[in-house]
């Protein structure tokens, strides 16, 4: 049975429908985005909080009551994530909308099948998927992907560029505890089909800035910094731009650039590539250390001439944002980034 509510937000004049069919429940989130509404948000999975909203009048079904993102406090004085919440009734709320939310591309459900799975190392590969309609997105932005026997969608980064021919790639890690990556790298077979609903994020390319390019990946945070610079090289208002690729491993055996950079020779061409390890190593000739801190070294002044790009786990974010906001002043807009949760 098709329902569809009407989400209200106070104060504001906006209002947009959250439609449920085809047993595929919408979230308050998902039908904002999709109606173009610029509604606050981040890692669209539970883990950040940037989505949180105030209930004012109707009801609402949570997907993840225990989400990391909400405090109890914050739940008492009902708060709640956007990004779980599905409606079961029309809804006032109360959120402050932003422009600089409002979706690029609205995001859509598609269904696409795995026609590559590219092994890059020992725990990190390259699925390549197949959808019948363009693939539409910005570099550096993610998908929400359904995976067959797990509960809740994965959000996973592209590492290609936006195609007419409808490619979605991405690099991921295998983690043994994780089911997404579990179902991916050991039971997913090529031909199978799976339902993405994309694209979502905000650390994507902006061509529009006058500075050079520092992208700065850790683990698979590779894909979307991938996405970034493959980009950059090839938008002609880039031309000029120097555009730099930080990507720190722990060891020498999880670096996987070289065969990226094969598949790619304008990004090996164009794009200055500075891999580093965390874990000493011997006959490792590179840079050794945390990746922020090889980055700091490298670059040494002007930090606040470069446009950022990052993405990688939150205690690599973390310690970049306090270098670059608190240590080398750098503008909060000229820092882009994505956390895991």
């Amino acid at each position: 049975m098709d329902n569809n509510f009407t989400i209200k937000v106070d104060g504001t004049g906006a209002e947009y429908t959250v439609c449920q069919s085809n047993g595929v429940e919408d979230t308050i989130l998902g039908g904002a985005l999709r109606s173009g509404i610029g509604f606050p948000y981040e890692c669209n999975s539970g883990g950040c909080g940037s989505c949180m909203f105030e209930i004012v009048s109707g009801e609402v079904k949570e997907l993840w009551p225990e989400a990391p993102g909400l405090s109890e406090k914050a739940r008492q004085r009902g708060r709640r994530l956007a990004c779980q919440c599905i409606p079961t009734t029309n809804c006032d709320i109360k959120v402050r909308l932003k422009d600089e939310y409002k979706p690029r591309h609205a995001p859509a459900r598609v269904a696409m099948t795995l026609v590559e799975v590219r092994k890059l190392t020992h725990d990190l590969s390259e699925f390549c998927f197949q959808a019948p309609t363009p693939a539409a997105f910005l570099p550096g932005q993610f998908a929400l992907l359904h995976l067959p026997g797990v509960q809740g969608a994965r959000a996973y980064s592209m590492s290609n560029l936006p195609t007419d021919g409808g490619t979605w790639n991405f690099i991921i890690r295998h983690v043994p505890t994780g089911k997404g990556t579990n179902v991916l790298f050991t039971q997913l077979k090529v031909g199978e089909k799976i339902e993405i609903d994309a694209p979502y994020g905000l650390a994507y390319l902006k061509p529009e800035s006058p500075r050079d390019i520092v992208c700065i990946g850790g683990g698979s945070g590779l894909s979307p910094m991938v996405s970034i610079v493959r980009g950059a090289v090839r938008d002609p208002l880039l031309a000029g731009r120097k555009i730099t690729l930080f990507y720190g491993a722990r060891t020498p055996n999880d670096l996987c650039l070289e065969e990226l950079l094969a598949r790619d020779p304008l990004m090996a061409e164009r794009a200055t590539i500075i891999p580093a390890i965390s874990t000493p190593t011997d006959g490792w000739q590179g840079e050794q250390g945390f990746i922020h801190e090889v980055m700091q070294k490298t670059l040494a002044t002007g930090f606040e001439n470069y446009e950022f790009y990052c993405c990688g786990p939150p205690p690599m974010t973390d310690a970049i944002q306090r270098l670059l906001l608190l240590d080398k002043r750098v503008p909060a807009q000229q820092l882009h980034f994505d956390r895991f949760y």
